[in-house]
């Protein structure tokens, strides 16, 4: 239903463009068969929808990720804030079930693994944790932003900043394993309405960007990975974000 209702408005558009075109031959006004952009913005208004918009990687804990709709491929953007609590877990953007499971699954590998990313373990019983994906409007639900999920938090616990220009996907498991997921080709597109210019996914994803032709993804960069772990040489920079937050804790004394 929710196709045939985007077919119908595609039509409808369309339609509202010929008569435009047929009106002006009628009535012998400017006629040309170029159609730009201001044109369109003559006969359709003011655009309803905004193009995709990158956000720099000043703050730390939030990072892009790539999604696919029935529209197409959008980028999201997946924002993480700490504050002093007992380590409690609060999920906002009206996500679905398979969603919170990555967020989870993100939070434990990466307590699990703080080693890793030089984060002290005690750190996470001392900080609550605020994952937001914006436009809590437009419901979002699928496994694929699970890479995003963590990367947010790893940059939020180390105060690192994010590479520039960097999007990804991919479903992860409790294992740290980084898995396929679909709607390559549409994610692909919408990363270079956005601009990007490097891409993390899945090394079994491979395959599906072979299958694009090269003309579409120009100045797009790939990063295979198969496990979390790697996020921290690929995704996260040697720098901490202006004005860090301060992650120290002080130990109660009995």
């Amino acid at each position: 239903m929710i196709f045939q209702s985007g077919v119908r408005s595609l039509e409808k558009s369309l339609a509202k463009i010929i008569r435009s075109k047929v009106k002006s031959i009628v009535t012998n006004e400017k006629f040309t068969k170029k159609l730009d952009e201001a044109d369109l913005k003559k006969i359709m208004g003011i655009p309803i929808f905004q193009a995709d918009k990158y956000i720099s990687n000043d703050v730390a804990g939030v990072v892009t990720g790539l999604a696919w709709t029935m529209t197409g491929g959008e980028i999201l953007f997946v924002e993480v804030s700490l504050s002093r609590g007992k380590g409690d877990l609060t999920l906002t953007g009206n996500l679905g079930d398979v969603m919170k499971e990555s967020a989870s699954i993100a939070l434990a590998y990466l307590k699990a693994h703080s080693e890793v990313f030089s984060i002290d373990p005690e750190v996470f019983q001392h900080w609550n944790v605020h994952i937001h994906v914006p436009e809590g409007a437009t419901p979002k639900d699928g496994p694929s932003a699970g890479i995003t999920m963590f990367t947010a938090l790893a940059s939020a616990f180390t105060q690192y900043k994010v590479r520039e220009r960097l999007a990804m996907t991919g479903e992860i498991t409790l294992r740290g394993k980084v898995l396929p997921v679909g709607g390559i080709k549409e994610k692909m597109l919408a990363a270079k309405r956005a601009r990007l210019t490097d891409i993390i996914l899945s090394k079994e994803n491979k395959k599906d960007i072979e299958e694009i032709k090269p003309e579409y993804i120009k100045g797009l960069t790939f990063h295979y990975i198969d496990e979390m772990s790697e996020i921290k040489s690929l995704a996260l920079l040697n720098e901490r974000v202006g004005n860090p937050l301060n992650l120290n804790y002080t130990s109660k004394k009995l």
